[in-house]
């Protein structure tokens, strides 16, 4: 546990020093968002927010991770796979983010390039926890074991995607990623030290103090934003923890804002395409409430409490054994 304290510390330490030159070099060089014609009038005033903020996010995460991996000695494979996963999504965020500031509007990869790039990404932890484990196959429901056989490959893949792009959905307002992203990434890690994975939880925690630390930069009225380059990344690191940590299930619970957030786009897109009616004003559903007059600040404050709620109700599950 001391050792996710000096991770979380050094984290958010690290992203904190790293904000300050990163995004003058942004102002500099004109690296900034496009807001989209469709967004809420509200959004204007963010045109011109530097963006790609999720570089040094990265940057603290993984130099916190491998100080703190080899001072516990856990500089292993396992921890190796997750932050080779990690840093590949951050790639592929970044190539989507350039493409927007190139083509100076807020259209980066194709959803297709997005989804391929993805898909073989997650197979690199997946293929990691088939090589290694016997029990890879299994999904477990508290004392509930639940055989997938070879479903269980598409399943952990989807789990990985899903969470990278619920997560980028949420990316949508200042501090929303952010605060939402920490009470996540605290209970991933007190879940992965009970389950018995201390080198994911090092890095879980890592990712937790990252976000606090960017948590300055990025609160109402944010300085920077963390682009896809940050989202795509720290969702699919979620999903990777949750594979590697076999919790695929209360990964549902602890990231529920980002399962509800996924789903307002799904239920809207659905209901368009076959009655021609809007179930949200806009979704995803946090542009809702945005058209519902409630204040950005609001929106992120009550957001991130679910989030805090729902956290400490997947720790306890699991710590009771339920899921």
């Amino acid at each position: 546990m001391i050792m996710l304290a000096v991770a979380f510390l050094l984290g958010m330490i690290l992203c904190l020093l790293f904000g300050v030159p990163y995004i003058d070099f942004l102002r500099k060089k004109m690296i900034v968002q496009y807001v989209k014609d469709c967004a809420p009038d509200t959004h204007a005033q963010k045109q011109g927010t530097p963006t790609t903020g999720g570089v040094f996010i990265i940057c603290a995460i993984i130099i916190a991770s491998i100080i703190v991996l080899a001072l516990a000695q856990r500089l292993d494979t396992k921890a190796f796979i997750i932050l080779l996963t990690f840093l590949f999504f951050a790639f592929a965020g970044f190539q989507d983010d350039y493409l927007k500031y190139k083509g100076k509007v807020n259209d980066g990869l194709s959803a297709r390039g997005k989804l391929l790039r993805q898909i073989a990404i997650a197979l690199l932890p997946v293929l990691y926890v088939m090589m290694t484990s016997s029990s890879w196959a299994n999904i477990y429901l508290g004392h509930l074991i639940i055989p997938l056989g070879f479903l269980y490959p598409f399943f952990a893949v989807f789990i990985i995607i899903g969470a990278s792009n619920a997560y980028n959905l949420t990316d949508g307002l200042d501090g929303l990623a952010s605060a939402t992203g920490l009470f996540a990434f605290i209970a991933c890690s007190v879940i992965l030290i009970f389950n018995g994975h201390p080198e994911a939880a090092i890095i879980s925690s890592a990712a937790a103090g990252a976000l606090l630390g960017f948590l300055k930069y990025n609160k109402p009225k944010a300085e920077v934003f963390m682009g896809d380059t940050g989202s795509l990344a720290l969702g699919g690191l979620l999903g990777t923890l949750a594979v590697i940590g076999k919790f695929e299930i209360l990964l549902a619970i602890l990231g529920g804002i980002y399962v509800i957030e996924a789903l307002s786009v799904i239920i809207q897109v659905t209901s368009f395409k076959t009655t021609g009616k809007r179930v949200f004003k806009m979704s995803p559903i946090h542009h809702h409430f945005e058209k519902c007059n409630w204040s950005e600040k609001k929106i992120v404050t009550v957001f991130a409490l679910v989030s805090a709620v729902l956290a400490l109700a997947a720790v306890v599950l699991n710590i009771k054994g339920v899921i």
